[in-house]
């Protein structure tokens, strides 16, 4: 089952999930102002979108955005060419870099859900044995393909209509 949920909420997808949204919001900023590069003011509006954007996309709680002062700081760091404006592969780290508390607490989002499911699995499986036409089902399945289905149940309902638009 981990292997299963691994592929569902694995690292390759947040990655994933981080590298669209950082495209999408490059390409946007970029549209807008017509310009290759991100000035400060620019990479700002671009953090406070791939914010905004997690917070729609990605299970969990509401993250907030770093400072001004954290991304001037950040900028510093993340502009490895030192032109003073940040390219799309600058942006890709800087957001990387900025984003990975939100990872953690994605992840521990997903590991109290995984704990808790299979034991809300169980309580439901014994409270649903005595309803009739339900109950004679739920009591021929065995204890752990019912709490693995549970399981998978909670973690797809979490991450449902989260796609990308």
């Amino acid at each position: 089952m981990g292997q299963i949920l691994d592929k569902f909420q694995g690292k390759q997808w947040r990655k994933k999930q981080i590298r669209l949204i950082t495209d999408k919001v490059f390409n946007r900023v970029k549209n807008q102002t017509g310009r290759a590069n991100l000035s400060f003011e620019d990479l700002y509006i671009a953090v406070l979108l791939v914010y905004n954007d997690i917070n729609k996309h990605l299970p969990g709680p509401h993250f907030d955005p770093p400072s001004k002062d954290q991304v001037r700081d950040m900028m510093k760091e993340c502009d490895f060419n030192l032109d003073g404006e940040i390219d799309h592969e600058e942006f890709v780290k800087f957001i990387q870099k900025i984003t990975a508390d939100t990872f953690i607490v994605v992840s521990q989002g997903l590991l109290v859900t995984l704990v808790v499911a299979p034991t809300v699995a169980m309580a439901t499986k014994r409270a649903t044995e005595g309803v009739p036409g339900v109950g004679k089902v739920v009591q021929k399945l065995p204890n752990s393909i019912y709490a693995s289905l549970v399981t998978l149940a909670i973690v797809w309902f979490q991450t449902s209509g989260q796609g990308l638009d």
